[in-house]
């Protein structure tokens, strides 16, 4: 099989290999970007592949980078863009389930391409266009197949995150996986324990926000792998109910995880230790457990000012959006003007200061004074009050005098 056209990003790589090959080297595109041009997809990084060593390759461009000269990979700079170029190698046991022992470089793409994780992602392409297919890959992506290079028993033993990245393969290009390769992840799954969360964290945010959640949630149940990720043991069914939730892929990772922490049925408490387990940032965890009973509002009631302003603009487009999971339809024009027409939008936009509460009444420094502005605040935002300062000092004298007797 040959290339009918080269797209843009390979073109822009082109001159790195016909100066390798110039030089007397085999040089290829290989792994996710050639597999993505095959599917149609957006290519997002080119890789590729020589039977030049590291120190050749650094010989011949003026401009390069060690990325990761150990494992082979030296980053070569054009004025365009950037370049992974990795030396063919082999690798020898893997004692951590994860890295190599041992990198050799070798002057083999057969070689190369054997140690690979699935036959889809072993394919190569020459400068001519020529598809080198070794391992059947084409065939499996004909017929949407997700096959392990070789002995699948081997592949997971020597990275066990491949098989997290099976399962997300799965969910994004809604293949299935060949039977000798999913009865491998079964028998290893254990091994995931082994694994850095941080590493498998970003496979699982990539399974739940594919395409093809529902397959790849369910082989991520029927695995067991599920029960090798933190907190996750006890949710077998509540992941299978996450996975049947209906819509389209999930577009980002706070939607995911808020999706997720509902199926879950989670409190704020275990939401906030749970994506602690997962080494989720602060950030993502703060809007998470924002958005969870935000969405979980939206389910019974219609937006109100004091929820809204609470939540915010983006993060209340965030949970709207997510109604078409439940079979509701959002209206985010609605949002986007309710939350126009506020009447504040933080604290600082209220007529009253804390120092002009502190001065106007005889009260010694105290909570008092925030307790104060968060009820102006609420009733301005609920509309009950108009946010001017001589109306807000009537009704903060009547509050304090009930608070304060």
């Amino acid at each position: 099989m040959r290339l009918e056209a080269f797209p843009l990003e390979f073109q822009g790589a082109m001159p790195i290999l016909r100066k390798l090959q110039t030089a007397g080297y085999e040089a290829y595109y290989v792994g996710g970007s050639v597999r993505d041009i095959l599917l149609n997809k957006p290519i997002h990084d080119v890789d590729i592949a020589t039977s030049a060593f590291p120190a050749e390759v650094k010989e011949l461009f003026h401009r390069t980078i060690d990325v990761g000269i150990d494992h082979g990979t030296v980053m070569v700079i054009t004025k365009e863009a950037t370049y992974e170029v990795t030396t063919f190698r082999t690798e020898s046991t893997y004692q951590d389930y994860r890295r190599p022992d041992h990198v050799e470089f070798v002057r083999s793409l057969k070689e190369d391409l054997k140690r690979r994780d699935f036959t889809i992602n072993a394919l190569a392409v020459g400068i001519d266009g020529t598809v080198i297919d070794l391992f059947d890959g084409l065939e499996d992506l004909r017929n949407k197949v997700l096959r392990a290079v070789g002995n699948p028993h081997e592949r997971f033993h020597e990275d066990a995150l491949r098989m997290m990245r099976a399962l997300r393969f799965v969910s994004h290009l809604g293949f299935t996986l060949e039977p000798n390769t999913f009865e491998a992840i079964q028998e290893y799954h254990s091994l995931l324990a082994k694994i850095s969360v941080e590493r498998i964290n970003v496979e699982f945010v990539k399974l739940m926000m594919g395409s093809f959640r529902e397959a790849g949630l369910r082989s991520f149940v029927e695995s067991e792998c599920y029960i090798y990720c933190p907190g996750l043991r006890n949710y077998g069914e509540a992941l299978l109910n996450f996975s049947e939730l209906r819509g389209p892929a999930i577009p980002t990772e706070r939607q995911a995880w808020t999706l997720l922490m509902v199926m879950l049925d989670m409190n704020i408490t275990n939401i906030r230790h749970f994506m602690k387990e997962w080494k989720c940032s602060n950030q993502l965890i703060r809007e998470v457990t924002q958005m969870v009973p935000a969405l979980q509002f939206r389910l019974k009631y219609e937006w109100d000012n004091w929820t809204l302003y609470q939540l915010g603009r983006e993060l209340a487009l965030s949970v709207e959006y997510l109604l078409y999971y439940f079979d509701r339809e959002p209206n985010l024009a609605k949002i986007r003007l309710l939350y126009q027409y506020l009447p504040i939008y933080s604290l600082k936009d209220l007529a009253l200061k804390g120092n002009e509460v502190m001065e106007h009444f005889d009260y010694p420094r105290g909570p008092w004074i925030s307790m104060t502005l968060n009820v102006l605040e609420q009733e301005v935002v609920e509309g009950k009050l108009d946010n001017n300062k001589e109306e807000l000092l009537v009704f903060a004298e009547e509050f304090l005098k009930k608070e304060m007797s």
